[in-house]
């Protein structure tokens, strides 16, 4: 049996026991790597690609939608399910990256947009065409989220986000006397939806896929202000996907507080700390304000990992991070996992404002170090920057708050090409531009540069994969808050980081008499119980007590 094998091999409790120490690396399919030169990223691009990820020390590959589509939502607007999108490639060619994948001890994950299709969906077509038909949400009136019939069918139906995004009819968890359409979860049409989901997630698990992210997960029953009814749809698909198959999971898109109560978890199997909540922003300000990103600093909260920033304030930001993580232990459990991402598809990349270059060292020192379930999003490891120029392109821009564009242009894989690998196609086919500044971070010379950092991350995935300590298992106990951030994982592994420029400086009783040897890291020294950090130092520490 291979390491990779190893690492992937048994489960504990209902959760397979691989999630708990998987490193995870989200895939923007249009952007990452492109066979063929036509402009868009596809499948047998991700194959050629697999040996970088392998190499970084991936477990798992979050794959945005990549069924079927018109694209007005960059994919969210799913038009076949069972169906891979043509400019991606084929249902083949999904297994043969599974295999290739599992070959290297990878998974792979795909995004379930569960609670809307597009309006090219053939269950729209019949439900415009069938008034009969209550597969999505149909009223008789006009109202919030409420779009008039392309015809033939009378009436309005429920969007989600773009008017080309009709809200499937999971039903109501509150009738209302004005509003007869509110149908009840187990109605016809919702009981119809419920098994579309099961038979969707089953077609994709027969293919070798490992489990979805579910977009908006906690979305799918209206009018459900407890989230009851909703975490009962779940917990029915959940428990019969464990059922069938149990090497599975499920990780909810959740951007509601109270999901991370135990009784709300439904089935899936981990928390999903997006950017849009307090936790993420604290940190890295992708998004304090919900929509907002670094495209309006003016608007921005305060966040700790910016080099910038006024020491107070930062320690503010911690300090909050650190409340909401203790709050969402106290109400979810402290072994519950959590996934906390460098970024994702919908808000600013790590790499924005000021914090680009070596200022992400100290980042990823305590995205890898933290406990939680780390996940990369696509070219971070190289510190590709955020480009808040970049073009509008197929829904990026869903208005001038909530700008996705800069966050999706093309993995910077080389120099050789204008576009790192991707045709010069008409811009609109295209997530361009790339970052015009002529040294921009490259994987080709990043690779070639032991001091870089993405030799830097890989060495953070490897150290944390060599030390149950540092993964989720792990205790943890905070030294000191502020700058520096001082942490303990268990009792022998100290880690350090201090994101701002100026040096920092802390004395820690704690740590009074005690050896401290770097295991990797740079601009820390600990001797009797101080701990001196240069500005933007990082490090991971092995800790000796006399």
């Amino acid at each position: 049996m291979t390491t990779a094998e190893q690492r992937h091999e048994g489960t504990t409790g209902e959760t397979p026991g691989w999630l708990a120490d998987a490193v995870i690396y989200e895939i923007y399919p249009q952007s990452f790597a492109d066979s063929n030169g036509d402009g868009i990223g596809d499948l047998p691009g991700v194959i050629d690609h697999l040996d970088h990820l392998e190499w970084l020390g991936v477990d798992v590959i979050w794959f945005n939608p990549c069924f079927a589509s018109p694209f007005r939502d960059a994919g969210y607007d799913v038009e076949d399910y069972l169906t891979i999108a043509p400019r991606y490639g084929t249902n083949e060619d999904m297994v043969e990256l599974v295999e290739q994948a599992r070959r290297r001890g990878i998974r792979i994950l795909l995004d379930l947009v569960a609670g809307h299709t597009s309006i090219d969906h053939p269950w729209f077509a019949r439900s415009l065409a069938d008034p009969s038909d209550d597969r999505y949400i149909w009223a008789d009136r006009d109202g919030p989220g409420l779009v008039p019939s392309p015809g033939p069918r009378e009436g309005w139906y429920l969007k989600n986000f773009f008017d080309s995004q009709p809200a499937l009819n999971f039903g109501y968890a509150r009738p209302h006397p004005d509003e007869p359409w509110r149908q009840a979860t187990d109605a016809p049409g919702p009981t119809r939806n419920r098994e579309a989901l099961q038979e969707i997630i089953g077609f994709w698990l027969d293919r070798g896929v490992a489990g979805f992210r579910v977009d908006l997960a906690f979305s799918l029953v209206k009018d459900d202000p407890d989230l009851e009814a909703t975490t009962a749809l779940w917990r029915e698909i959940a428990g019969w996907m464990r059922a069938r198959y149990p090497d599975a999971v499920l990780l909810p898109e959740a951007d509601d507080d109270n999901t991370a109560d135990a009784g709300l978890r439904g089935g899936f199997d981990a928390d999903f700390a997006l950017v849009i909540q307090r936790e993420h922003s604290a940190l890295f300000n992708n998004g304090a304000t919900g929509h907002l990103t670094w495209q309006d600093p003016a608007a921005m909260e305060p966040c700790y990992y910016d080099p910038e920033v006024d020491e107070e304030a930062g320690t503010r930001a911690l300090e909050t991070f650190l409340r909401e993580w203790d709050e969402r232990d106290r109400r979810a459990g402290a072994d519950r996992l959590v996934v906390l991402p460098t970024a994702d598809h919908d808000f600013s990349r790590l790499a924005a404002g000021p914090r680009t270059g070596d200022q992400l060292r100290p980042a990823f020192t305590f995205l890898l170090t933290w406990g939680s379930l780390p996940s990369i999003y696509y070219g971070d490891e190289i510190g590709m920057r955020n480009l808040p120029d970049a073009p509008e392109t197929e829904g990026s821009r869903w208005n001038p708050g909530y700008d996705r564009a800069g966050c999706r242009t093309p993995m910077q894989w080389d120099d050789a090409l204008p576009n790192s690998g991707f045709s010069s196609a008409p811009v609109e086919r295209l997530y361009l531009p790339q970052d015009p500044d002529p040294s921009r971070p490259t994987v080709a010379a990043q690779r070639a540069d032991p001091g870089s950092l993405l030799h830097h991350v890989r060495d953070l995935v490897d150290l944390r994969r060599r030390t149950p300590a540092l993964r989720t298992g792990g205790a943890r106990t905070v030294l000191h808050v502020g700058y520096p951030f001082v942490y303990l994982r268990g009792e022998e592994h100290l880690v350090v980081v201090n994101p701002r420029r100026e040096p920092a400086q802390a004395t820690i009783p704690a740590l009074a008499g005690a050896t401290a040897t770097m295991l990797l890291g740079d601009g820390v020294r600990v001797e009797d119980g101080v701990v001196e950090v240069a500005g933007g130092g990082h490090a991971v520490l092995a800790v000796t007590r006399p």
